[in-house]
């Protein structure tokens, strides 16, 4: 009796639930537990919800289905013509947009594309079709990369009155006629500019006065106008490489005014000779593959914080770095002179030097004294000069107790030179005339590493007893690469391995 009166309760319907009172929690009759998947168009990854991956899908039509929530949107390496504005109009929290790598052209970019974006703060747009840069980006813009396109015009609005704008990047682009005098107006924050491999004749006018890096580097410039960077005072790194620049073209004041500037490449232009008034902050400036025949220590005064100097491949003869030339540069690290004219290790160098690079120059002789000033040279690199041993003084790398990188390779050396540092780590002796090896000579060289002797014309019979005892660390390279030395090796196999 009290069973059946039990399963007749169980059996009898509850009480209508009070509204509001369902358990929320719990799943109705066709719902799942788990939250609804997010929209993400077709093939695209999304790995976040402010987040779309439609990279390298080769898509010709802009995606449909992108959530509003996005804000983050790659659409790069694909075959896209056009942007439908009322896809793009929706997606209002977007603050990356990248369309780098499309086949976008002007035509089929409304001029009012980015006119809803008004969160945008990164467009890339480079390498695509364009012949005219967009007419409006959004006032909230921080970087903008139209390079490689085909744009020969832009708008006062396109980069101007954009107070965030940090980034510009027109390379592989522009004329002359392409940049407007008013181009940056209302943008006063602009530290990097590239306007390299355009076609420039001069410099662009009303340059922002925030900039920090300015490439102009591969274009036709062939003269910076007197006052052109006068504004530009927080400059740090200037591009004017592979320009027409001749001496004309620059004045005492092109330089002067940049009391920030830490970085100069004026390489391959047609300079005759080392530009005035350069400023005091300069710590690099790339003079290679100019026409400067001679150096005068009065250009190089007012650069005395300049730490690398590089002059290669130059027309400096025998004068052409006369004493004391750059004795201004006090702390001076490394000089190149690579591919010059130069006969002798150039005079009273600075004695703060750490690196003298010197190959393919006309260099026959080192007395007892040409380095006896560069007690803390690192690297010396004297390769494919016309070094013979007879002009060679025995105490001429003497002075040079902090050296550990010395290249004589490509010389007339028929005996290796005396008065080694026993800081060299590696010697390279290649393609001389060396006939034999006097043990003598290699004595108290335990740090040595890399030993080079590919192509001279030693025999095994050649290599004096006891040659490579104090070698320790020796690792004996030819052209083909090296191989430790075991200590204990005979010294017939070990070269007959390695010496050719």
């Amino acid at each position: 009796m009290r069973l059946s009166l039990l399963l007749l309760l169980l059996l009898l319907p509850g009480p209508p639930p009070t509204p509001g009172m369902e358990d929320a929690a719990f799943p109705h009759l066709g719902e799942s537990s788990q939250p609804p998947p997010r929209a993400c168009p077709p093939r695209c990854s999304c790995p976040r919800a402010d987040t779309v991956d439609c990279n390298g899908l080769d898509l010709q039509v802009f995606p449909d289905n992108i959530t509003r929530a996005a804000q983050h949107l790659s659409l790069q390496n694909n075959q896209l013509q056009e942007l439908p504005y009322n896809e793009l109009s929706r997606l209002r929290s977007l603050r990356t947009l990248n369309l780098h790598n499309n086949l976008i052209s002007s035509e089929g970019l409304p001029d009012e594309a980015f006119e809803s974006l008004t969160q945008l703060q990164h467009i890339y747009v480079a390498h695509n079709k364009l012949s005219v840069a967009p007419q409006f980006l959004p006032r909230s813009l921080r970087v903008a990369d139209l390079a490689a396109n085909q744009v020969t015009e832009i708008f006062p609005l396109t980069f101007g009155e954009k107070p965030a704008l940090r980034s510009v990047y027109l390379h592989n682009n522009l004329s002359n006629a392409g940049l407007p005098p008013d181009a940056f107006h209302g943008s006063e924050a602009v530290a990097t500019l590239s306007l390299s491999s355009n076609r420039l004749s001069y410099l662009p006018p009303s340059l922002p006065p925030s900039l920090e890096r300015l490439h102009l580097q591969n274009n036709l410039i062939s003269k910076v106008p007197r006052g052109a960077l006068s504004r530009q005072t927080h400059l740090r790194e200037l591009y004017l490489q592979h320009n027409q620049l001749t001496d004309s073209g620059l004045d005492a004041t092109t330089f002067s005014k940049l009391r920030h500037l830490e970085y100069l490449d004026l390489s391959h232009n047609q300079l005759a000779s080392v530009p005035a008034g350069l400023p005091r902050t300069l710590a690099v400036l790339h003079l290679g593959r100019n026409r400067i025949r001679w150096v005068e220590a009065a250009r190089l005064r007012g650069a005395r914080g300049l730490r690398y100097l590089l002059l290669q491949h130059n027309q400096l003869g025998a004068e052409g770095l006369p004493a004391g030339a750059l004795r201004p540069l006090r702390g001076l690290h490394t000089l190149h002179l690579y591919g010059n004219g130069l006969h002798r290790v150039p005079p009273a160098l600075p004695r703060r030097l750490r690196a003298l690079v010197l190959p393919h120059n006309h260099v026959t002789t080192l007395g007892a004294r040409d380095l006896a000033g560069l007690r803390g040279l690192a690297e010396l690199n004297l390769a494919y000069n016309r070094l013979v041993s007879a002009r060679v003084h025995r105490r001429a790398f003497r002075p040079l107790r902090a050296l550990r990188s010395l290249d004589l390779a490509g010389n007339q050396l028929t005996r290796l030179p005396g008065g080694l540092p026993g800081s060299l780590r590696t010697l390279r002796l290649q393609r001389n005339q060396l006939r034999a090896l006097e043990p003598e000579l290699l004595a108290g060289l335990d740090q040595l590493r890399e030993l080079s002797l590919a192509h001279n014309r030693l025999r095994i019979g050649d290599i004096g007893p006891g040659t490579w005892h104090e070698l320790q660390a020796l690792q004996v390279r030819d052209g083909l690469g090296g191989r430790t030395v075991p200590r204990q090796s005979p010294q017939t196999s070990c070269l007959s391995r390695h010496v050719r």
